[in-house]
């Protein structure tokens, strides 16, 4: 799935918890996620100002051997132009940015077409930031598409990473990642909430 690599590229060991072990809980950040989401997932199209755009649309690569679901895909003179949507204010993501290039990749050979840009809609600011899909962004996604599809296949669990990302992650009390990371006085947090130093 694309959004397995979002998860990978975000942290691998929470892309395994939700693809390998079937993990998921909801907090405050996937709950807005869920109500940003809430009129790009109902499958529609119409026109705007000259401009096809297509909700929920379904993407695939027989290739890469990937599937998911584009937010908006937007067709101005045929071609196809995806935007992804995210709660968060308007700052670059790599993983975003990942998944953004997955789903221009599957566009590219659904449609037999070039995907040169695309874009990621920011709720919190209203603002998109355009991303361009080149040469770098795909390499990088290619391998990450590898790295995801070997750890998915291998069935294991990696390391928790314990770092900045963790307070704001869902998958905090499932992940468990300060209580993993060691148990030394010298890195052992005095909370689940206060990151390592």
């Amino acid at each position: 799935m694309i959004s397995a690599l979002q998860h990978y590229a975000y942290c691998p060991r929470q892309c395994a918890l939700i693809h390998t072990e079937q993990v998921w809980d909801e907090n405050l950040f996937t709950m807005r996620g869920n109500r940003v989401h809430e009129r790009v997932n109902v499958p529609e199209d119409e026109q705007m100002e000259g401009i096809r755009v297509e909700r929920a649309m379904p993407l695939w690569s027989h290739r890469l051997q990937l599937t998911g679901i584009g937010d908006v895909v937007e067709f101005s003179d045929g071609v196809p132009y995806p935007v992804e949507y995210k709660v968060g204010g308007r700052k670059a993501k790599q993983a975003d940015n990942v998944q953004l290039c997955a789903q221009a990749l599957c566009l590219e050979e659904m449609l037999n077409c070039r995907v040169e840009k695309g874009a990621i809609f920011h709720h919190r600011s209203r603002r998109r930031r355009e991303v361009v899909i080149g040469k770098k962004l795909r390499s990088q996604t290619l391998t990450i598409i590898d790295q995801t599809r070997a750890m998915l296949a291998a069935q294991r669990l990696p390391p928790p990473v314990a770092d900045a990302r963790c307070p704001d992650c869902s998958l905090l009390d499932a992940c468990m990642p300060y209580v993993l990371q060691g148990f030394s006085t010298t890195t052992q947090p005095n909370s689940i909430f206060e990151p390592l130093p």
